[in-house]
């Protein structure tokens, strides 16, 4: 019986071993990630961009969202100040495992992306660091706002030229096609006809009379009645002589 509860009671105190150690394992782990949680939130990341602008990335919370402010100035150019820009980013990284054991890492990865640009707000909308690639984008740090704001210049539209003004077309009057006589066909000889021609016979003209014609008819008939053969024309000669 009393052997019995001695193993009772070695078990017993395994159990409570073991317990302990396992709530200060946790609590060893939850102390870590609220000294990493703080170290980010204390220690500003620094970095610089291609076109030399110097940059700092401040972590904050936000309820249950973690917020990330990126603020950036540019080189100054002789007595011209350089240019100041910052942008927000949010999101929920604590879902991914990989940025609860190293958010400061989580962070770094980010920060390289963004100094190999020309402007550290002109980058993606959502970074998606390679610890934590494959969570959904609730857990990435997603673009939330930028000052000044940052347009992407749209392409310009090629310049039309001005359009000549349509000039109405005048409807040409409708000519009405000639009808087209039919060709007569050459009447074929039939066997047996020669080819017969019409003799035309010209029209006696109308010849007007003179009245010195119409004395000398006269004359020359009166002198055939009346005179010998041998003298007709001295008959009429002097017939149409004397009727004159």
């Amino acid at each position: 019986m009393r052997a019995r509860m001695r193993v009772a009671l070695l078990f017993l105190a395994a159990a409570v071993c073991v317990s302990n150690a396992q709530s200060n394992n946790s609590s060893s782990i939850n102390r870590q990630q609220q000294q990493q949680q703080r170290s980010i939130r204390d220690e500003a990341i620094k970095f610089n961009t291609k076109t030399k602008d110097t940059c700092t990335m401040v972590v904050s919370g936000a309820g249950d969202y973690t917020r990330l402010r990126v603020s950036c100035k540019g080189p100054s150019q002789g007595q011209t100040q350089g240019r100041s820009y910052y942008c927000d980013f949010q999101g929920k990284p604590n879902l991914c495992r990989g940025y609860n054991l190293n958010p400061r890492h989580y962070f770094t990865q980010m920060m390289w992306d963004m100094r190999k640009l020309s402007h550290a707000c002109q980058g993606p909308k959502v970074y998606r660091p390679a610890m934590c690639k494959k969570y959904p984008d609730e857990a990435q740090m997603t673009f939330l706002a930028s000052w000044p704001k940052t347009t992407i210049p749209k392409p310009s539209k090629p310049v039309q030229e001005p359009r000549k003004p349509v000039v109405p077309a005048q409807n040409k009057p409708v000519t009405t096609p000639k009808p087209v006589k039919p060709q007569q066909q050459p009447v074929k000889p039939q066997p047996g006809k020669g080819t017969q021609t019409k003799k035309t016979t010209p029209k006696p003209g109308k010849t007007t009379i003179r009245p010195t014609e119409q004395t000398d008819s006269k004359a020359s008939r009166i002198a055939s009645e009346y005179c010998w053969k041998s003298f007709h024309g001295v008959c009429s000669y002097f017939i149409s002589w004397f009727q004159n």
